[in-house]
């Protein structure tokens, strides 16, 4: 894995471009809603390739394995438990072969869903979920460890804490959050990510934000606790339930991309997008900026 410093190097000479959705168009592939996403990739490899060259070509750079929901807890629900070591290796290593090229972020996120992952008394069972899905990473190859869609101080602290247990490299961190920079318990954001750039992190900032007039406001607002580089991957725009019961996202890529550009200018470093976004909306913002 690459260090803290190395990625930085790399950022410095001029990497700046992660990927977009990757569970909105495994649907529109043929993945089944609310399946496991890690389960049905293994057993159709050649969608989630077609999607991730197509973020390769587009001109991303960071290409995050779809490792999302693969830790002991979330993989108990199809049987998958003990497998998490390799099914983490298997994704990062499917991920490696479909775009050899870009840098491959094994991909963490919130257990909210599965356990009260605020709770302190619920820490050490974080820990070891995300010891054992980093491990996997690792094994499989993976150039760094991205944590996404986190909700609480707690999981991020959890991560760092396995992270460096497992003796991992490089580290990103980024929140949901809402458009004033709070977390939906209410607390205050920068802070948090100025004190995990402190112990360590490589990089900080948000996803899963909804890409409006107030994102580069919330860049700009982070930025003034942040030194080091800064993730904007913001959706598609506000989702809508359309007549067929599907959430949708509105915003087109070139609005997104325009909108992308202010976040460049207020302080924003690493790029991408989030729910609604595709390959196309990469491949506008690579060009634009």
């Amino acid at each position: 894995m690459l260090t803290k410093e190395q990625l930085h190097n790399k950022i410095a000479d001029g990497l700046r471009y992660l990927d977009g959705a990757t569970g909105s168009n495994l649907q529109n592939a043929g993945m089944p809603k609310g399946c496991c996403t890690e389960s049905w990739v293994l057993e159709h490899p050649d969608a989630l390739i077609q999607l991730q060259q197509q973020y390769a070509k587009a001109g991303c750079q960071i290409l995050y394995a779809p490792t999302f929901q693969a830790q002991p807890i979330a993989l108990e629900r199809v049987g998958l438990a003990g497998q998490t070591e390799a099914v983490n290796a298997q994704l990062v290593a499917l991920s490696r072969k479909a775009a050899p090229k870009c840098l491959i972020a094994g991909d963490l996120t919130t257990l909210a869903a599965f356990t009260d992952s605020y709770d302190p008394d619920k820490f050490d069972l974080l820990v070891e979920n995300y010891r054992r899905q980093i491990r996997g990473l690792m094994d499989g190859g993976a150039d760094l460890l991205v944590a996404e869609t986190l909700m609480y101080p707690q999981e991020a602290e959890a991560i760092l804490t396995a992270a460096e247990l497992e003796q991992a490299g490089a580290v990103m961190y980024s929140f949901v959050m809402t458009p004033d920079g709070a977390l939906f318990s209410g607390a205050e954001v920068g802070p948090i990510l100025r004190e995990l750039e402190q112990a360590g992190a490589a990089a900080v900032g948000f996803n899963c934000v909804a890409a409006d007039t107030m994102t580069p406001y919330l860049v700009s607002k982070l930025r003034r606790f942040v030194k080091g580089p800064l993730i904007c991957k913001p959706n598609a725009g506000i989702p809508v339930i359309g007549n067929d019961g599907v959430v949708h996202y509105n915003m087109h890529a070139t609005e997104f991309v325009d909108i992308q550009r202010q976040c460049l200018e207020n302080g924003a470093t690493l790029l991408g997008g989030c729910c609604g976004t595709n390959p196309e909306f990469i491949a506008q913002l690579v060009t634009s900026i």
